[in-house]
């Protein structure tokens, strides 16, 4: 996979139509449609200002939730339109429809230094089996493609990949530091390069462990995930979180790494409960957990030794929580791994869904190197799969 991609700065907007693809996938309250976190609406406000600073005619585009083709009142993305409006200072026309007569005059009138945004790209169900002629009706609004959400480029799309075919496609600030960050790090990591896992299970990580054997020095498994790999080791791991079809593969694994000399963390004392419950009282164990508990994060032991290996390190990738994080109570493993991670002076690069979201709500979001956009994504990217929205972008 080549991660040497052009960005909107490589080529020449000015005076032309720009098709962009955003991830303006909200979060909104179910009563009011109120949106409850605009986070990803700011992200993409530099890519949008430096267009309409090069005097293009921004049409913006996203999806909302998952419509599966079905118009739903409740999944519009006029509340969107109106956000973006307030962010930008600037008016954002908003159109009724997707390719329909509404867009395709409203996209004909733009003028440079003008945004509009069209409706839910999944209102059709055109946009997600990646139609060739909804991607060419999209792509005839516009002179210019630029893809800046990173959430969606491993999916295979009309709007992340389709259009590329009828149009120059480049990145958006967004996808391109995305590129360049964790590009960097798995072609060329400062090192030690050190890979934290965790996060619930090991069939979500099978392929992103496999890839990084290959370059990490160092992989820290923790999280729910870490009790298949002591069960593996002939531990006792008690009612804790087991996926009894992973644990030869958990074998292997560990295997592959002694062969490979790659150091292989894993928890050595655990905090546990009796119940899954926010209320449990922690109980702390050894590296064997009594029959009727369960490990919901890792032990002090252990929190020390995962926060050593990671202070002398060059570069880390953290993809995944050390225990149940929003258990106050079972939050101290993942905590401490943020603050190691703040204080270790390495590239510190944190993949997205549950890792960012513990990153920002314990205050380590503004230390990191660089926070994942997307959850998916992000996982497939460490796992060295091609990305069909990076791949149909144009190379430097």
């Amino acid at each position: 996979m080549n991660y040497n991609k052009k960005t909107v700065k490589d080529i020449d907007v000015a005076g032309k139509k720009v098709l962009l693809r955003c991830d303006f996938n909200v979060p909104q309250d179910k009563a009011t449609g109120a949106i409850t976190d605009d986070k990803r609406i700011r992200a993409a406000l530099p890519t949008i200002q430096y267009l309409l600073e090069q005097n293009a005619a921004v049409i913006a585009c996203s999806h909302l939730g998952k419509p599966k083709g079905e118009w739903k009142e409740s999944l519009t993305l006029a509340p969107v339109a109106k956000r973006l409006s307030e962010l930008l200072g600037k008016d954002v026309i908003f159109a009724k429809d997707i390719v329909g007569e509404d867009a395709k005059a409203k996209a004909a009138a733009l003028q440079p230094g003008q945004i509009m945004l069209l409706e839910n790209l999944r209102f059709d169900k055109r946009e997600e089996k990646n139609d060739p002629e909804f991607a060419k009706e999209l792509a005839s609004m516009a002179e210019v493609y630029v893809s800046d959400a990173f959430g969606t480029v491993h999916r295979a799309h009309a709007s992340t990949a389709g259009v590329a075919a009828y149009l120059p496609a480049v990145s958006g600030f967004l996808i391109g530091k995305e590129l360049e960050i964790m590009g960097k790090a798995l072609e060329d990591p400062a090192r030690p390069f050190v890979a934290v896992l965790g996060g619930a299970k090991v069939s979500d990580k099978i392929n992103v462990i496999n890839n990084l054997l290959e370059k990490a020095d160092t992989i820290i498994i923790g999280g729910g995930m870490a009790y298949t790999f002591k069960k593996a080791q002939g531990h006792t791991i008690g009612k804790s979180l087991l996926e009894e079809d992973k644990l030869d593969y958990a074998k292997e694994m560990m295997a592959k790494a002694e062969a490979k000399g790659v150091k292989f963390l894993l928890p050595t004392d655990h905090l546990c409960a009796a119940e899954f419950s926010k209320d449990a009282a922690p109980v702390a164990t050894g590296e064997d957990i009594p029959d009727d508990l369960m490990g919901m994060d890792i032990g002090s032991k252990t929190t020390e030794a995962f926060s050593a290996a990671v202070k002398g390190a060059g570069t880390v990738v953290w993809n995944g929580p050390m225990g149940v994080f929003e258990f106050p109570a079972f939050a101290e493993g993942t905590k401490a791994m943020a603050k190691a991670l703040a204080e270790s002076g390495a590239v510190t690069i944190v993949g997205g869904g549950d890792s960012a979201a513990a990153v920002e709500q314990l205050g380590f979001g503004d230390k990191m190197t660089h926070i994942s956009t997307g959850g998916g994504a992000s996982l497939e990217f460490l796992e060295g799969k091609e990305l069909p929205g990076v791949a149909c972008l144009l190379d430097k």
